[in-house]
């Protein structure tokens, strides 16, 4: 005897990464709202996140971000307006900038590292680490057929 499908198997996949992404997104906003951090601009958390996370040159992020060089300007001007980041002369090169996080940075990104761990266990938690090892791994198979560059992508 067949079990009945689940209401998911019907929905095409990019209707259920982008419902996936708002279950992310909401926590997030929730947690940066919670901490004082409500302003943080449309991907300004990912910016925020991956240099906490990674350590990785700006241009390195705005690349995995997928925007715009003008785009990617406006949005790191924003983050220093609202004091996410702090912006300075390359030490080593002064026609450089470098990005660092402020202290309201690093609560941004402490904030969403604390929303994604508690969407992550309450999903680990429903389906089991198993299946969420394998969904990573489709994840990662899908990133890397649209865009084999991005394959060991490590900003987002």
């Amino acid at each position: 005897m067949d079990a009945d499908p689940a209401w998911y198997d019907d929905v095409s996949m990019p209707a259920l990464l982008r419902a996936a992404r708002s279950t992310y997104g909401s926590a997030i906003r929730s947690a940066l709202e919670e901490v004082g951090c409500p302003d943080v601009p449309r991907n300004g958390i990912f910016v925020i996140g991956a240099i906490a996370r990674t350590g990785s040159p700006l241009g390195e992020i705005i690349a995995a971000l997928g925007v715009s060089k003008q785009a990617a300007g406006q949005l790191v001007d924003t983050l220093v307006l609202r004091g996410y980041l702090d912006r300075a002369p390359d030490p080593d090169d002064r026609r450089r900038m470098t990005v660092s996080l402020t202290d309201r940075g690093r609560l941004a990104a402490q904030a969403s590292r604390l929303a994604i761990d508690e969407v992550d266990a309450e999903v680990t938690e429903r389906v089991g680490a198993e299946i969420i090892a394998a969904t990573r791994a489709g994840l990662g198979a899908m990133i890397a057929t649209g865009r084999p560059e991005a394959e060991g992508i490590s900003a987002g």
